[in-house]
């Protein structure tokens, strides 16, 4: 680790500056609140996964007792979403449904009890549609179309794109692969659920507390649908209870509760149930996967085509971009000279999909890493040094033009191999195999029904995204720092605070630009009225730009602080600094002053102190249509080894420890570093054993947290966390990513320990026990030891966007 003896907050640990609030229950999420004449609201959901609205009666009602308002998709019927380009949502359905859950009818009234009464008593007439519930239903131009501006039928986006030469690749090449990978949906299933007060007050303003993890996206909904100017509503984003994604979209319940509290002039909270939150969803897409390579004898990746197709649900979301991100980022981990990505987004009859915790990666992260698993035993090669020996390089580009800053993936390789034993427990496993890829672990020779296994994976994520979602060169984050008369510092920023700590984020660097403790420093967030915009919390994008832009804002500020100071100790500038609460002169400590001492001259010279700052990504989009979607400041690395144990008798899989290395830069605070990637490897642990978004007679099959699976503290295994910091030039202090990237490598590199273990191969998640049993039994049969899908859809895919690598990408090396 760098030393850290110039700086005395960053680069140390130190508790999250709400930590005792929230501990102690102070913090008042959404559903906490309590406005004066408040009342609540209710949502009416579809139960057809697809089917046309003929007609709704809402007269019975309107005429009970207590209910204040009730209304229709026709007092809503202005469409929006998240992306510019799927603006393909109604808060109420107008005339169509399109998932089991969908909205159609809002009410309002006295308490939840009255309200839901009053849902029973509307009544709706529906005429069923034929439900499209599958990626391979989606693929077939015989059955209904979902949305009409659709690339092709139900084919929501189709993308094709080229990098170098394919061909010269493949020709190249000593070894050549073809698999197929399947990756099941999950949710994100936060402790909170969506919860929002909208209070239209008597001077025909609006205010809306939500449960957001994007104020800024949420306000221009609002002034979309409510036709208002969006300088008269208010977005605050209230402490969010868990987000992982999951709150990105504006939602309709956010949109009805503001039209409701229009109507009746009276505070309206709706607080969505379990239930209608795994409806609300925006989860994991399912993901099918085909991916060939071709590589050198000693693992030189020579050409990689990779193929996805994603299952949607009903609207679009984030879908164009998830779709993007299933083939950008595969070419920023290891050098690759030829890639061609081809991918396409279904639209099915189920609760749409979106972006959960590393968004569109992990995916096609689980299919590259464990079919270079499968390549390293057919070549006899250890599967830790072939991926480090082609990791990229610093300050280099790729085949598909993003820009590599900073990677320290060799080390951590070297960390985690090194930690679990890597080299001595898996020395005697390699031994060269048939092209099918197909060996004996030693682990699994006769005797004991419990077979031990490690498996390795590496992973990648980007550091926010270099554009906008609305394209323009407005900054992405935005600060301003105050200081008064008493010393106090108050930062303001758009930011949302969602757990990942970046509220605490802006405290420690503005106590360690002025030489004060965080405890010192208040910060005010996420208030469209009070903050400058942020673009909001996804895309693991806060810390480098909210950082950035604080950094900026403080040292406005400190410059005067210093400039003032000088005069009165007469002393340069340049040789003062702030530490302990004093501005101290470095060359003679006898000249000092208190800060508060410092901070009124600098208002006496200046006039009030404040300082705005902001950041705006370096424009990196490559010369090709989609390159908007994988340029990034930075990117994160992760490499992970998990060590399992396998029951051959029962097919039951215990993952009984994980080393999980990661290289987000400098840690800001190491303690939250470590506890985002020890939660990041607690999600990738539940999506590759038990987590699945499951449907039966097209419902959702387990719509709540008693029968949907996740991993409770008893089911996860040890997890040893090891930061790697590289100083990246882009980031504040050095800084990258940490919040969603750790968890790529998680879920392949325990699908590889399972093959370690017992010799077979299970191509999808999660790993149950009956998939490992079947494979078993299919090896037992002399039969291809695997379970997953077992082949991929016939497609015709549009002609690629051929596309010249640049200059400084990897080469093929003959």
């Amino acid at each position: 680790m760098p030393n850290n003896h110039k700086l005395a907050v960053i680069g140390h640990a130190q508790p999250k500056i709400e930590s005792m609030q929230k501990v102690t229950g102070e913090t008042q999420y959404a559903d906490d609140l309590f406005l004066p004449r408040m009342v609540y609201g209710k949502i009416l959901r579809s139960v057809y996964p697809h089917a046309r609205i003929i007609g709704i009666d809402t007269a019975r009602a309107e005429a009970l007792p207590g209910v204040l308002a009730v209304i229709t998709g026709k007092d809503l019927p202005i469409k929006f979403g998240i992306m510019p380009s799927s603006q393909d949502e109604e808060a109420l359905c107008v005339d169509r449904v399109r998932f089991v859950g969908d909205p159609v009818a809002g009410v309002a009234a006295i308490d939840e009890e009255t309200a839901e009464r009053a849902l029973d008593l509307i009544e709706v007439e529906y005429e069923p549609l034929a439900p499209i519930m599958s990626i391979r239903e989606g693929l077939d131009p015989t059955l209904p179309q979902i949305h009409e501006y659709a690339d092709q039928h139900n084919v929501h986006k189709f993308v094709s794109l080229e990098f170098g030469d394919m061909e010269a690749g493949f020709k190249a090449a000593d070894h050549i692969r073809e698999d197929i990978f399947f990756y099941e949906g999950d949710t994100h299933l936060p402790m909170e659920e969506h919860s929002c007060v909208g209070h239209y007050s008597a001077d025909g303003k609006l205010t809306l507390y939500s449960s957001t993890q994007t104020p800024h996206y949420v306000h221009r909904a609002l002034e979309k649908t409510l036709e208002m100017p969006r300088g008269h509503i208010r977005v605050i984003a209230s402490p969010v209870g868990g987000g992982f994604g999951g709150k990105t979209d504006p939602f309709s319940h956010e949109i009805v509760a503001c039209k409701l509290s229009m109507l009746i002039g009276r505070p309206v909270k709706i607080t969505l149930t379990r239930e209608e939150v795994f409806y609300t969803h925006r989860g994991r897409h399912p993901v099918l996967m085909w991916v060939k390579s071709g590589f050198k004898r000693d693992g030189q990746i020579t050409a990689l085509h990779f193929k996805t197709a994603l299952d949607g649900g009903g609207y679009g979301s984030y879908g164009i971009a998830s779709t993007y991100y299933t083939g950008a980022l595969q070419t920023v981990t290891y050098k690759i000279p030829a890639y061609k990505f081809e991918g396409l987004r279904v639209f099915t009859n189920k609760p749409p999909c979106g972006p959960k915790r590393g968004h569109g990666t992990p995916q096609p992260r689980f299919g590259l890493e464990v079919h270079l698993d499968k390549i390293a035993h057919d070549l006899g090669l250890d599967p830790a040094e072939m991926r480090r020996k082609y990791v990229v390089d610093d300050a280099t580009k790729t085949v598909n033009h993003l820009t590599i800053t900073t990677c320290g993936l060799r080390q951590c390789i070297d960390e985690v191999t090194k930690a679990s034993g890597w080299k001595q427990k898996t020395a005697d496993h390699r031994q060269p195999t048939a092209v099918s890829g197909q060996k004996l672990a030693l682990s699994a020779v006769e005797g004991s029904a419990v077979k031990h296994g490690l498996g390795i994976a590496c992973g990648s994520y980007l550091s926010g995204a270099g554009l906008p979602i609305y394209w323009n060169d407005l900054p992405h984050s935005g600060v301003i720092v105050k200081v008064d008369r008493g010393g106090g510092v108050a930062v303001f920023c758009g930011s949302t605070d969602i757990g990942q700590g970046s509220d605490s984020l802006l405290a420690y660097i503005a106590a360690e630009e002025f030489g004060l403790k965080p405890k010192d420093i208040k910060v005010i967030t996420a208030d469209t009225d009070l903050t400058p915009v942020d673009l909001g919390s996804y895309s693991s994008r806060v810390t480098v730009m909210t950082g950035n832009a604080c950094i900026q804002a403080t040292r406005q500020v400190k410059e005067k602080i210093l400039q003032a100071t000088a005069e009165k100790l007469l002393v340069p500038a340049e040789s003062l600094s702030m530490r302990d609460g004093m501005v101290i002169c470095e060359d003679d400590e006898n000249r000092q002053l208190s800060f508060v001492d410092a901070v009124n001259l600098a208002e006496k010279k200046f006039g009030t102190l404040s300082g705005t700052g902001s950041y705006k990504p370096p424009k990196r989009a490559g010369p090709f249509k989609g390159s908007g979607v994988g340029p990034s400041p930075s990117y994160s690395y992760s490499a992970c080894v998990a060590s399992v144990s396998v029951d051959t008798e029962t097919g039951v899989v215990t993952v009984d420890k994980l080393w999980l290395a990661h290289d987000g830069g400098r840690a800001i605070n190491p303690l939250l570093v470590i506890g985002q990637t020890e939660g990041s490897a607690y999600m990738g642990f539940g999506e590759a054993m038990m987590e699945e978004s499951a449907f039966r007679k097209n419902m959702h099959k387990i719509p709540s947290m008693l029968e949907y699976k996740s991993p409770t503290t008893l089911d996860t295994p040890e997890i040893e966390a090891i930061l790697v910091e590289t100083i990246d030039p882009e980031g504040p202090y050095g800084a990258k990513e940490a919040g969603q990237g750790p968890l790529l490598p998680v879920p392949p590199a325990i699908a590889n320990a399972v093959f370690d273990a017992v010799g077979v191969r299970i191509d999808e998640v999660p790993i149950t026990p009956d998939k490992v049993l079947k494979a078993l039994e299919e090896k037992s049969k002399g039969k291809e030891p695997r379970f997953g899908p077992k082949d991929f859809p016939n497609i015709t895919w549009p002609e690629p966007i051929k596309v010249e690598p640049p200059e400084n990408a990897p080469k093929l090396v003959q």
